[in-house]
């Protein structure tokens, strides 16, 4: 069964990705993130931007030759049920991404804006109605 992580008050949802996607690559992770187009393509400048010292190999899936794509260890996917890793899925998107069920992990990405933490409400109420054990990091409790 997929483990669920919910990580709560992050102050900057691209910033605190980019950290996350960092931590990720460097453990050798293989990972999926999901999202609106939009978000997707803010987060493929922020990977080559927001660090002058790290670069985190990714890959935006659409756009990829799908030998890029099963060599990154990073993709960027409009959908998790299309993505060819199954290992880690993060999710920065406002509903349930479809197909989750197939990855090891999920990893819900919540910021500090009202809208974002009452779509989280609802995909916690989702998960948990299924059975799914939730993990609750507050990175506000964390950081302080």
């Amino acid at each position: 069964m997929t483990e669920v992580a919910f990580h709560f008050n992050a102050p900057d949802k691209l910033g605190y990705a980019c950290r996350l996607l960092r931590k990720a690559v460097a453990n050798g992770a293989k990972v999926v993130v999901t999202g609106d187009p939009g978000l997707l393509r803010e987060l493929d400048t922020a990977l080559w931007t927001f660090s002058a010292l790290d670069f985190v190999p990714h890959c935006y899936g659409a756009a990829a030759a799908p030998a890029v794509v099963e060599a990154s260890p990073v993709v960027l996917a409009d959908s998790a049920r299309t993505a060819p890793h199954q290992q880690v899925l993060v999710n920065l998107g406002a509903g349930v991404p479809e197909g989750f069920e197939r990855y090891e992990r999920l990893i819900e990405v919540v910021t500090l804006e009202e809208d974002d933490r009452q779509q989280a409400r609802q995909r916690w109420k989702h998960y948990a109605d299924r059975g799914y054990a939730i993990t609750r990091h507050d990175r506000a409790r964390e950081a302080g």
